[in-house]
């Protein structure tokens, strides 16, 4: 089984906000799935569960995941959500956004440290290890002397909005070769 956890903030305020691209990620990845988002018994998130591959090969368990949690709050309902699956970090796919890769980039790697992501920072904290995947779709960096905060926490501009449903669903097709193909694979495939 496989833990896919699109980092975001809740509620329709911060739907379009750059922050939330997990949320779109996952969103998108539940479409594929033919399903919807339900609270999960621990009431600290909303899931998927399903299968996720192509169709008439071997397909994996998944759990979509999006925390009704605040983004940097987002270890606790992840934490508890791996512990109700018995899921190890090996197994944690966190998709989020980054400041440090151009808008419609994505990098997709192992481990690391959070780089100043409150998410991730959380997710580490909570889980005791940063070893899980990070599909990581890159936003930029605020133009001119906007504040990180700020810009993470605004809408996309007009042009980035045409582009974002190819971002999406690119990030979408890596957790998905993730899972399938492995990370050699992955970023050979993604992170060129």
């Amino acid at each position: 089984m496989w833990l896919v956890v699109g980092l975001g903030n809740p509620g329709p305020s911060y739907a379009g906000h750059r922050h939330n691209i997990g949320y779109l990620v996952v969103d998108e990845l539940a479409r594929r799935m033919g399903s919807g988002f339900r609270a999960h018994k621990t009431g600290r998130a909303d899931v998927v569960e399903g299968r996720l591959g192509a169709p008439g090969t071997p397909a994996p368990r998944v759990v979509l995941a999006k925390s009704r949690s605040y983004m940097n709050e987002s270890g606790g309902p992840v934490k508890a959500l791996a512990t109700f699956y018995k899921v190890p970090p090996a197994r944690i796919i966190a998709v989020h956004d980054e400041l440090d890769i151009d808008f419609g980039t994505l990098r997709i790697k192992l481990g690391g440290g959070d780089n100043g992501h409150n998410g991730l920072k959380s997710m580490r904290s909570s889980l005791g290890t940063g070893d899980f995947y990070r599909v990581r779709a890159g936003i930029g960096r605020p133009p001119g002397r906007q504040e990180v905060a700020d810009f993470v926490l605004s809408n996309y501009s007009t042009t980035e909005r045409k582009e974002l449903p190819f971002q999406v669903d690119s990030a979408a097709d890596a957790v998905e070769s993730l899972i399938a193909d492995g990370l050699e694979k992955t970023q050979q495939r993604f992170n060129s």
